[in-house]
C-alpha cells in the first residue's frame, strides 16, 4: 500500500510538472499571438491615425517585442515562433517607414500653413513661439490670419483646422501679455473688432469640414 502511494504521489507529481510546462508554453504561445496581432492592427490603422498616435504605438510595440522574444525559451517550436517574429518585425519595418515618410510630408504641410499665416521666418507652427509678436506688430498679424483664412477656408482639411484653432488660441494668449506692454488703445479695438468677425465664422466652418469629412468616411465604409 505504501508502495502504492509513492507511485501515485510521483504520478502526481510528474502530471503537475506537465501541467506547469503546457501552462507556460501556451502563455509563451499567446505572447507570440498577441505581437502578431498587434503588428496586424498597426497595418491596418489609417495613415492619419497612425501618424496622430505614433509614439504610443512605439512604446507599445516595443513592449509586446519584448515579450514574444522572452516567450521564445518556453516553445518547443522555437524556430518557427522566431520566424513567425522575424516576418512581424519585417512588416512592422515597413509601416514605421510609411509612417515617418507621413509624418514628415504632415509637418512640411503644417510648417507651410503656418507660413500662410505668419509669415516666413516667424517662429514655427510645431513649437507655437508667438514671442515675435509685440506692440507695433500684433494688429497687422491679427489681419493676415484673418483675411488668411477667409481666402482659403475652403480648403482647409480637418486637421488643418484643428492647427488653425491651436494657433489662434495662442495668438490670443500672446495679446493678453502684449497689452501689458502697451498696446495702444486703438489697435486693442480694432483687434476685438477681427475677433468679433472670426470666432463664429471659424466655428461653423470647422464644424462643416468635420461634418463632411465625417460623411465621406462612412460612404466610403458602406
Amino acid at each position: 500500500m505504501k508502495r502504492l502511494n509513492l507511485v501515485l504521489g510521483a504520478a502526481l507529481i510528474a502530471a503537475g510538472l506537465t501541467s506547469c510546462k503546457n501552462d507556460a508554453e501556451m502563455a509563451a504561445e499567446k505572447s507570440v499571438d498577441r505581437y502578431e496581432s498587434f503588428v496586424d492592427s498597426i497595418d491596418r490603422l489609417g495613415d492619419e491615425e497612425r501618424v496622430a498616435n505614433w509614439e504610443a504605438i512605439e512604446a507599445q510595440y516595443e513592449t509586446r517585442l519584448a515579450e514574444a522574444e522572452a516567450a521564445l525559451e518556453n516553445l518547443k517550436d522555437r524556430e518557427g515562433a522566431e520566424t513567425r517574429i522575424n516576418d512581424k518585425k519585417t512588416k512592422y519595418d515597413e509601416v514605421k517607414m510609411e509612417a515617418s515618410q507621413n509624418m514628415n510630408q504632415a509637418a512640411d504641410s503644417g510648417q507651410t500653413l503656418w507660413i500662410s499665416f505668419f509669415g516666413e521666418g516667424n517662429g514655427v507652427g510645431n513649437d507655437m513661439d508667438f514671442t515675435w509678436v509685440n506692440k507695433d506688430n500684433i494688429l497687422g498679424v491679427y489681419e493676415n490670419f484673418v483675411s488668411t483664412f477667409e481666402a482659403n477656408k475652403d480648403n482647409y482639411s480637418r486637421e488643418d483646422f484643428d492647427k488653425i484653432k491651436n494657433w489662434y488660441e495662442a495668438l490670443d494668449a500672446r495679446k493678453n501679455t502684449v497689452e501689458k506692454e502697451g498696446l495702444s488703445a486703438e489697435d486693442n479695438r480694432k483687434i476685438a473688432e477681427l475677433k468679433v468677425e472670426f470666432a463664429p465664422k471659424f466655428k461653423w466652418e470647422r464644424m462643416t469640414a468635420k461634418g463632411e469629412e465625417n460623411e465621406t468616411a462612412k460612404e466610403a465604409a458602406e
